[in-house]
């Protein structure tokens, strides 16, 4: 098993080349995929930091509703 998976991963000189070969097609695209990436990254993030905000809050409202 170990064999057919030591065949089936890519060396590093094989994945040099493939970012080679997306750097000549994709070149001057690849600064604004890299940047709208990051972008959605950063929405990710801040969806769920406003997720996880609201959870504390909602669960602090019942922390503050059972002691009284």
């Amino acid at each position: 098993m170990n064999i057919i998976l030591g065949f089936l991963s890519p060396s590093p000189i094989q994945l040099a080349i493939v970012a080679l070969i997306a750097l000549l097609l994709f070149g001057n695209r690849l600064p604004g995929v890299a940047r709208s990436f990051g972008k959605s990254i950063m929405e990710f993030k801040k969806g769920m930091k406003e997720i996880e905000e609201d959870v504390n809050s909602d669960t602090e409202n019942k922390d503050k509703k059972s002691e009284e």
